[in-house]
């Protein structure tokens, strides 16, 4: 009876330890609030569809990510549209461009070109002006499973906004060589379009008012 009391404590014990985050903390997606309620956005009362673009400038903001984007040289931006209306609104081919107070037009980077980054930091990720696809160099095994999981989890990818629904996602953008690009930018975003397939004007969000709004303690 004894050797079986000893040999039933290590189990006891073990068990009763906390799980130890050894393999890191899981990302999870913040929760959306309706576009109106975020200080930078736009919204388009005729059509009842309202954009908010919320920067995770911040160490304490982005610190829901394991990935440190700011020291990879890009933006994370937390992208939300709401359609309150009682129709469909479609977002299949909508551009969404950051411009800076020194007119650069920054585009959100695809996945792709964020491995290629991690994988090579000194490397060029920004859309190249020449109109012909310049094909991208394979990506080494250098970006871990959970970091692809993370970026792709995280993504803005709705291609349509339902009726009094909200989707929301991030918007990655190359930062890199810009000191301030949220300063006297906007964003602006086009290719919305209604039910009957009339692209709605387009959103322009000021990013200012982002960074002039009151923050939390």
């Amino acid at each position: 009876m004894r050797f079986a009391t000893l040999s039933i404590f290590p189990v006891l014990w073990l068990a009763l330890i906390p799980p130890v985050a050894s393999a890191g903390k899981n990302f999870v997606k913040p929760e959306a609030r309706t576009a109106i309620n975020y200080p930078a956005h736009d919204f388009h009362r005729d059509e009842k569809v309202a954009i908010a673009a919320d920067p995770y400038d911040t160490g304490e903001k982005a610190n829901i990510f394991s990935i440190d984007f700011q020291q990879k040289g890009f933006l994370p931006i937390f992208f939300v549209v709401t359609n309150d209306g009682d129709q469909p609104a479609s977002i299949a081919n909508m551009q969404v461009t950051l411009i800076t107070k020194n007119h650069s037009k920054l585009t959100p980077i695809a996945p792709e070109d964020i491995y290629r980054r991690l994988s090579n930091p000194q490397g060029n990720t920004r859309p190249s002006a020449s109109p012909i696809p310049i094909p991208h160099k394979k990506v080494k095994g250098t970006v871990s499973e959970k970091e692809m999981q993370e970026i792709e989890s995280s993504q803005f990818a709705a291609k349509a906004v339902e009726p009094h629904t909200t989707q929301s996602g991030f918007l990655f953008f190359d930062i890199g060589g810009i000191s301030t690009p949220l300063v006297d930018s906007n964003m602006d975003i086009t290719g919305v379009y209604d039910a009957r397939g009339n692209e709605m004007m387009f959103f322009e969000i000021s990013m200012d008012k982002y960074l002039n709004a009151p923050r939390n303690p």
